[in-house]
């Protein structure tokens, strides 16, 4: 059973959002007035959650509890103005979370390859081709089915959400490294969404990729997004958001896909 009804909102709510106690570029606060601002219902608060290994973008231990202290704070400071949930966005290779969050969005940023070597799937362009060209024989099929096989993992955290399940497509603008409507690709990212849809969780239609300039078009794709309804999965927007002006970004242009 989820926790709480994170579709309850639909335009009026962003749920995916980061800030500087990770590597967003607006404070929690700075955040929650912007929201105010735009007229919504609710804000979810969805610091990455640390990691594994080192890594800059997460947060750090000590980094998380003062997150959870600073967004609960939040909530009682502006609970007659908005809705506030404090989240976490946990990797499948991050470390158990140890605080009671709201809810837990899912995702996979990484191919593990080898016993300590990890391919980001959304960090330079350059790393997945040299990834690709070094672990899979330049096979960029294979590393798909790789990543894709990492976000299957993501069912193993009880998600409330799946956050972008084709990330690895977000340096495929024009399908410079693979074909999208290849049925290797396709057939591996319908395993990841049949093993992900038996949790309950929400998918979402996130519009990271757009806001930040590497993308047209939300995650996931539309064949992607057309099996999970096709399953009877359910969808959200979110915006990804990295900063409190690109709050909801693009939403009234992506609403139709909330209808099919």
């Amino acid at each position: 059973m989820r926790r709480v009804d994170l579709g309850q909102y639909g335009l009026l709510q962003e749920l995916h959002c980061h800030t500087t106690f990770c590597d967003g570029k607006s404070t929690p606060e700075q955040m929650v007035l912007a929201a105010i601002d735009k007229g919504l219902r609710r804000i979810g608060f969805s610091g990455h959650a640390p990691m594994i290994f080192p890594e800059d973008y997460p947060m750090s231990v000590p980094g998380a509890r003062d997150y959870f202290g600073a967004v609960n704070a939040l909530k009682e400071r502006y609970a007659d103005r908005i809705e506030i949930l404090c989240g976490v966005e946990q990797d499948v290779y991050s470390l158990p979370v140890d605080q009671a969050y709201d809810y837990v969005i899912g995702a996979a940023h990484y191919i593990k390859v080898g016993d300590d070597e990890y391919i980001p799937a959304d960090l330079q362009p350059e790393l997945l081709v040299e990834g690709c060209r070094k672990h899979f024989g330049g096979d960029f099929y294979a590393m798909c089915e790789a990543y894709f096989a990492e976000v299957e993992k993501i069912a193993e955290l009880s998600p409330d959400i799946v956050a972008h399940p084709d990330l690895i497509a977000k340096f495929n603008r024009g399908g410079v490294m693979f074909d999208e409507s290849h049925p290797r690709y396709l057939a591996a990212a319908r395993r990841a969404v049949d093993r992900l849809l038996p949790t309950g969780a929400i998918f979402e239609i996130n519009t990271g990729g757009i806001s930040r300039g590497y993308r047209d078009i939300p995650y996931p794709s539309q064949p992607i997004l057309e099996y999970i309804r096709a399953k009877g999965g359910r969808v959200l927007l979110t915006g990804d958001t990295h900063s409190a002006d690109r709050l909801c970004y693009a939403f009234e242009s992506w609403a139709h896909l909330l209808n099919g």
